[in-house]
């Protein structure tokens, strides 16, 4: 208690209160060491304290001083706790350049107000009316949990995206659009490309909270990025909603630095349902990376969080599943019909049946429409008339609208988990061995595909470890980054294939030398569905190797790459690829490659492979089998 009193003593003789008010500071500080509040979950999640990785004690994730009321704030909880109690009795008026602390920090005080019952006769109460007429302006009823899918072409999207809806009262599915949205995110001028991406890494951009209308985002992740969105309800009380709302005051003008793995969008929307309700201890449960798949999977696990789900189908999935049901004929004149100048002038389109009349109408309108938010279409100024043209043809025929795409039979929160551990045996030109093999994240084309994008594959720090014998256990392969996006084209969608692929891998480059070599692989193709539920590849790719046993220390190459999978039953996929390249640079070779691999699941979490490879480079084949099992958590 001496401490306490000793601590309250050295905060007021710097600030200048008043004798009374200083007497009541030291007395609510004196109780609030006597509570351990400082120790307790609440303000721990207030001021996002972590235990630090290496010495002893916690630290804040917030990097901004203005978060903070004592100098060590952001590593001593006990005084901040001290500092804030003291701001508390600022005698300055609240004003918005310069917010009163009852106000700049209005879930602390709200928090200690409940823990320590303040005498509003010895500490005036703020009004606080710029925060009050925020929140009637949200009107806030509900939380939704929102989670578009990935988006290859964005890095910092790559493995999905998380924000936060704030649903008002008396909203319907019809006006839910106009509600606004909580996102976290790096204030950056880069949008992708390397310099994003290495920075992102390294924690080199701002990260801040944001607010903006739910239809932005919409716009945003559902029309310009094809993604598709699920929406999940949450189960808040509302002292719960009204807590998280004041901790969002607080921090919408911090900044935090911005991790791509772990300090990300995801991870710290868990910190906002922390702070609303300290007892769930989310953000805990991801103490090296945040894959927002994964933090979605751990609030829907929830006992009792979970309210409702929603899916809302990008406008490339309602544009596919309206093409579905027309045929290649149908789809063309769609196509035509969509870019001519007279609707009505159409006979292929009068000699069809009402009902087929009215689909290819709608697919030439979703088309036009789909091009149009693109920035491609080829109709320029004229595209608004048309569209409206369109709509007035439709609504011409009475018949009721298609139906929308089907709810995906697996959501995102039910696919695998993103981190995998196996073990393999397996013969490599003649001699066994074993190996144990690590993915930090997130999800190969061979992996169970539910809940996971067709054709994406995104992996970060995947490592084979191989023992043989008489050798000791070696590093032979670690994936840095591998992003292969196979996006099939259709009649009027038209996207391309890409891959990159950053490694350290071993290569026969002689007998018995299989030296660890720096690698880097990419390539664009095109990709197709077919028949059978298959799904087909072909790029043209470009590969370096790097090592001291190449001609020159290096060699660079191109050449074709094709491939395809195709599921044979719900647990069997089997996957077919073959590769040419030729090496004119450097170290100048010739590689050919062939794989043939099959995975069976086992479980939602649990599978298992056998792949087969040939591979015939510096004038000898290698051959190898494998067979593996798999965890996925």
């Amino acid at each position: 208690m001496n401490a306490a009193r000793a601590a309250a003593a050295a905060i007021f003789l710097i600030l200048p209160l008043p004798l009374v008010a200083g007497d009541y500071a030291a007395e609510l500080v004196t109780r609030a060491h006597e509570l351990k509040l400082a120790e307790r979950l609440e303000w721990q999640a207030l001021l996002h304290y972590k235990p630090r990785l290496i010495r002893s004690g916690v630290e804040s994730q917030a990097d901004d001083a203005a978060f903070f009321n004592a100098p060590d704030g952001k590593t001593n909880p006990a005084s901040e706790l001290d500092a804030t109690l003291a701001a508390f009795f600022s005698t300055a008026e609240d004003t918005e350049a310069q917010p009163h602390p009852q106000c700049r920090f209005i879930a602390r005080y709200y928090w200690l107000q409940q823990q320590l019952s303040f005498d509003p006769t010895r500490l005036q109460q703020q009004r606080c009316q710029r925060f009050h007429d925020w929140v009637a302006a949200l009107n806030p009823q509900a939380l939704t949990l929102v989670f578009p899918a990935a988006y290859l072409n964005n890095p910092a999207s790559l493995y999905g995206h998380t924000l936060l809806r704030i649903d008002a009262r008396g909203q319907d599915e019809q006006t839910r659009l106009l509600a606004y949205t909580i996102s976290y995110a790096a204030s950056s001028p880069e949008k992708g490309g390397f310099v994003f991406v290495a920075k992102g890494l390294f924690g080199g951009y701002s990260g801040i909270f944001s607010i903006s209308p739910y239809y932005l985002k919409v716009t945003e992740y559902n029309d310009l990025e094809n993604r598709d969105i699920w929406e999940y309800e949450l189960n808040f009380a509302d002292d719960e909603i009204h807590r998280l709302l004041m901790h969002v005051w607080e921090l919408i003008p911090i900044r935090f630095d911005y991790y791509f793995f772990d300090e990300n969008c995801a991870y710290h929307l868990l910190s906002l349902f922390d702070a609303a309700r300290p007892s769930l201890r989310l953000t805990d449960r991801f103490p090296l990376w945040a894959v927002p798949a994964d933090t979605v999977r751990v609030v829907t696990q929830e006992p009792g969080l979970l309210r409702a789900v929603r899916y809302r189908p990008a406008r490339s999935t309602i544009l596919r599943h309206r093409q579905q049901q027309l045929s290649r004929e149908q789809i063309r004149l769609a196509q035509t019909i969509a870019l001519a100048p007279n609707t009505e002038a159409q006979p292929a389109l009068t000699a069809l049946p009402e009902s087929t009349r009215a689909r290819v109408l709608e697919v030439a309108y979703e088309y036009l429409d789909y091009e149009r938010v693109r920035g491609h279409s080829p109709l320029g100024e004229h595209t608004s008339a048309r569209l409206q043209e369109l709509l007035l043809a439709r609504s011409r025929l009475d018949v009721i609208n298609a139906e929308p795409p089907p709810v995906p039979r697996v959501r995102p929160d039910r696919g695998h988990g993103s981190a995998r551990i196996g073990v393999a045996l397996g013969r490599e030109n003649g001699r066994a061995f074993q190996e144990l093999r690590l993915r930090a994240v997130y999800h190969d084309l061979l992996d169970p595909e539910a809940g996971y994008n067709r054709g994406a594959q995104i992996e970060f720090g995947n490592l084979v470890l191989r023992h043989q014998a008489h050798e000791s256990l070696r590093l032979q392969q670690l994936d840095i980054i591998d992003i292969t996006s196979m996006s099939a084209r259709d009649a009027l969608l038209r996207p391309y294939s890409w891959k990159i692929h950053v490694s350290l891998a071993r290569k026969h480059v002689a007998l018995d030398l299989e030296p660890l070599m720096p690698h880097l692989q990419g390539g664009v193709g095109l990709a197709a569905e077919g028949i059978g539920g298959s799904f087909w590849y072909a790029l043209l790719e470009g590969e370096a190797d790097i090592n001291g046993h190449l001609d020159r220390g290096y060699a660079i190459g191109a050449g074709p790459g094709i491939g395809g999978f195709v599921d044979v039953t719900a647990h069997w996929r089997i996957q077919l690829e073959a590769r040419h390249q030729r090496y004119l640079l450097g170290d100048e070779h010739t590689e050919n490659a062939l794989a043939l691999n099959q995975r069976f699941t086992l479980g939602r979490d649990s599978a298992m492979r056998i792949e087969l490879s040939r591979r015939r480079a510096f004038g000898q084949v290698s051959r190898a089998a494998t067979i593996s099992c798999s965890l996925y958590f």
